[in-house]
């Protein structure tokens, strides 16, 4: 047993749970794999995946029971993220923004609002967390999307660009501004809206680099209505909502982006052990094993942190936003540096698309851009040592 599959063990789930991963973890190797391939070289969005993912109900795993879900641990759905993105990153990336784009509503939504959205997700639905605008990425508080209340109706006006899931989602959490309190930061504000609400519309999907089955939308709003219990919060609370919201997505990227790093390492184990130059396996040698090394060793201890987060979660901790990032910000590094070693270490084969290694490479790239750019997680982290 190798030092990364004793980790794996160490997280000692509820029999439970390690079942249930185990059963993601065929579901990972038996179909989700096979097909990746063939998803990327076509870029289209992985239907048959996702029902493939529903059919095991893997959605109720972060609803809790009393709406429909089975409310299982923090630590349980990253390792399930880990398993898909590792097999085929953009089935990964579909299935957790989903999570990512409802998981407010299950911390702080209201009763009535969690039996509206809830239901539906545990069942199999898809969300879109939309916040990103042309103007405004990192610094979300640049958006310019506009809430306006009408009565008993609020009217949504604006776009968004960058959205996973954007033009599949059935429900969308739209972050915007209202119209009625001044200040960038002070006037954020978070609402829920449902797929074929008048006024929504998808402007494009972006051709990508990566991820290529993982549908990436620019979404518009013109004169959208919602009903004013649609709004996640009060009016002006949504900037501690986004950042609440980040704070359990950024672990969850991590560990679709050390699936990657997971998947690429593997296969240049495979590889340097079979293939032969100078009359000796690539892995014997001694500048080879000093890489590997120092990628193990990477891996190892992104990893370990990941649970180390998972546990702070599962704890109940709140405040735990820098070690979201530190995790975030060394797990994107990673899986870019893997996914470059093991491009070099299958030589020119690693150029070729016969080998997915080619694939995560390409795969990796966005771990270090979304859910904030390192650059930010730097700053983050940097200034928390800022004494006041």
């Amino acid at each position: 047993m190798s030092v990364l599959d004793r980790l794996d063990h160490s997280l000692a789930l509820p029999e439970h749970e390690a079942q249930l991963l185990a059963s993601v973890g065929e579901l990972a190797r038996d179909v989700i794999a096979p097909a990746a391939a063939g998803l990327d070289a076509s870029g289209t969005f992985p239907w048959a995946n996702i029902r493939a993912i529903n059919a095991l109900g893997l959605n109720a795993m972060w609803v809790p029971e009393a709406y429909g879900g089975a409310g299982l641990s923090y630590a349980v759905y990253l390792a399930c993220v880990r398993a898909i993105s590792a097999a085929c990153a953009s089935t990964g990336i579909v299935w957790a923004t989903s999570f990512h784009a409802m998981k407010p509503v299950v911390d702080f939504g209201t009763e009535a609002q969690k039996r509206r959205f809830l239901p539906a997700m545990a069942e199999g639905g898809i969300a879109a967390l939309c916040i990103t605008e042309p103007a405004a990425g990192s610094d979300a508080t640049g958006m310019t999307t506009r809430f306006r209340p009408d009565g008993e109706a609020i009217v949504v006006d604006g776009g968004k660009t960058f959205i996973s899931n954007g033009d599949v989602a059935d429900l969308y959490l739209v972050f915007g501004k209202w119209s009625e309190i001044a200040g960038d930061k002070a006037a954020i504000s978070a609402l829920v809206l449902p797929k074929g609400t008048p006024g929504l519309s998808v402007v494009r999907t972006e051709d990508k680099m990566g991820h290529r089955a993982a549908s990436t939308a620019t979404i518009a709003f013109d004169g959208c209505r919602v009903p004013r219990d649609h709004l996640l919060g009060a009016p002006g609370e949504g900037l501690k909502l986004l950042l609440a919201s980040l704070n359990k997505s950024r672990p969850s990227v991590a560990a679709h982006a050390l699936g990657i790093a997971r998947a690429a390492f593997e296969d240049a184990v495979a590889y340097i052990n079979e293939r032969r130059q100078s009359g000796r396996r690539i892995v014997e040698f001694q500048g080879i094993q000093f890489l590997l090394a120092d990628l193990a060793a990477e891996l190892a201890l992104c990893e370990a942190w990941l649970w180390h987060v998972a546990r702070m979660v599962d704890g109940g901790a709140a405040d735990f936003g820098v070690e979201a990032s530190i995790l975030k910000l060394r797990a994107s590094d990673l899986a870019m540096r893997m996914t470059t070693e093991a491009v070099q270490l299958h030589g020119g084969y690693g150029y070729c698309k016969d080998f997915r290694v080619e694939r995560l490479m390409r795969d990796a790239k966005i771990t270090q851009i979304w859910e904030g750019t390192n650059q930010i997680h730097r700053q983050v982290i940097g200034r928390s040592f800022v004494r006041k």
